[in-house]
């Protein structure tokens, strides 16, 4: 696989916000179930009262890590940023392999500017792509976006069912006390109705559900989600590679529950539209 595929498996993982991950426990606190919170709750009930409270916070601060290995080679990304839980409304910057790309999500519009060796993908000799999330639905070219809402992985919580929870221990995570839970969810959550794409990848992983490790704070809120993944590369798309595996681990982290986001759409003189361009493709993957 070359790097030039690794790099745009991590694109489209990370700038998905936390499709992929790990369950890293590294900064954690002992063991110990905590008494007060949610793991007060039956584990089941704290996590499926943590999609409400973490979106009854509005807004928040975002971290994600991602590590994508294929054939022996393996790459990190690294984004932070501001998000709107409630309206999708972000701002998030990522940087991997010395190529920096600044996304903004507006009223369902996404706005990404690359820098470095990919300043040149912008056509028209302008600085930012933009990518118009309704209109490409409407084309039918959503399955392989690499472009989302980061508040879709607390998404994830309302597809737990009864007898998937289990309560893990505790964390301290940037100085907060959390409790940490691991949750089954099905593989169609993490790809927002597509049923196309829910059946590749299930395909891909080889199951319908996936574990998904939680960290709720003492509020019920979510501050630290991930999951790891083991994807083989479909035939059709990889020919050679399908007997390859490409691991992602990904961390997604939320502080600073109530910071200001105020994001704003760039000048139209420095946009350009391309999402006629990605429908034509059938890809979605700016």
């Amino acid at each position: 696989m070359s790097n030039t595929r690794i790099a745009s498996t991590v694109a489209v993982l990370v700038l998905a916000a936390g499709l992929t991950g790990c369950g890293s426990e590294d900064g954690s606190g002992g063991g110990g179930d905590a008494q007060t919170g949610p793991s007060a709750s039956p584990p089941v009930r704290a996590v499926q009262d943590a999609y409400r409270r973490t979106l009854a916070a509005d807004t928040a601060r975002m971290t994600v890590t991602s590590k994508v290995v294929a054939d022996g080679r393996s790459l990190t990304a690294h984004g932070s940023g501001v998000a709107g839980l409630k309206d999708g409304t972000s701002r998030v910057t990522l940087t991997s392999q010395g190529t920096t790309v600044e996304q903004r999500v507006i009223d369902g519009v996404v706005y990404q500017k690359p820098s470095g060796k990919d300043r040149g993908a912008v056509p028209g000799g302008k600085t930012w792509m933009k990518i118009d999330l309704r209109r490409l639905a409407g084309k039918g070219a959503t399955g392989r976006s690499s472009v989302t809402d980061p508040a879709e992985p607390v998404r994830y919580l309302q597809r737990v069912g009864t007898g998937n929870v289990t309560r893990l221990g505790t964390s301290t995570l940037d100085g907060t006390r959390t409790t940490h839970y691991r949750v089954s969810v099905p593989v169609s959550a993490l790809t927002r109705g597509d049923a196309g794409r829910a059946q590749e990848l299930r395909r891909q992983v080889g199951k319908s559900s996936l574990p998904l490790d939680l960290w709720l704070d003492g509020q019920g809120r979510l501050r630290q989600e991930s999951v790891r993944l083991a994807l083989h590369p479909l035939k059709q798309r990889t020919p050679g590679h399908e007997n390859a595996q490409v691991t992602s681990t990904t961390v997604l982290r939320f502080a600073d529950y109530g910071t200001d986001v105020h994001v704003t759409a760039p000048p139209a003189r420095d946009t350009a539209d391309v999402t006629d361009r990605l429908a034509a493709s059938g890809t979605g993957d700016g």
